[in-house]
């Protein structure tokens, strides 16, 4: 019951950062212009994505292999999310600061998650 829990979330957040990331914002909500905004909610999201699908796969076996395999995922997801808005939308550009920001939040969360969750994991 957990395990498909943290698979919802982890599914409703990719599906959410999807639609988020390719739709229109300009008439729903007014973003402060801020370009260090953008990034901290670039970080956020990937953060979030990645410690959710790490749990959604935290009581399986072989769990090394399919971390490493969530974190290439989300970092190629993001990838082709910021190529999706350079190609698909008028509105969004690509950015590789975005990618940056992304690739950070993955990071930090696989650092969190193998600090805090693998290690209780193991004792």
């Amino acid at each position: 019951m957990e395990r498909n829990f943290y698979f919802f979330i982890a599914f409703f957040l990719t599906i959410l950062i999807s639609v988020g990331s390719l739709i229109s914002l300009d008439n729903a909500i007014k973003l402060p212009q801020v370009n260090f905004i953008d990034k901290i909610l670039h970080f956020s999201a990937y953060f979030a994505l990645t410690l959710s699908w790490q749990l959604a796969f935290y009581k399986s076996v072989k769990l090394k292999i399919k971390e490493s395999l969530i974190i290439v995922a989300v970092f190629f997801y993001g990838i082709i999310i910021e190529v999706l808005q350079g190609a698909l939308t008028s509105y969004r550009q690509a950015d590789l600061l975005d990618i940056i920001a992304n690739f950070i939040g993955i990071i930090i969360a696989w650092a969190f998650f193998r600090g805090f969750f693998f290690k209780n994991r193991m004792k």
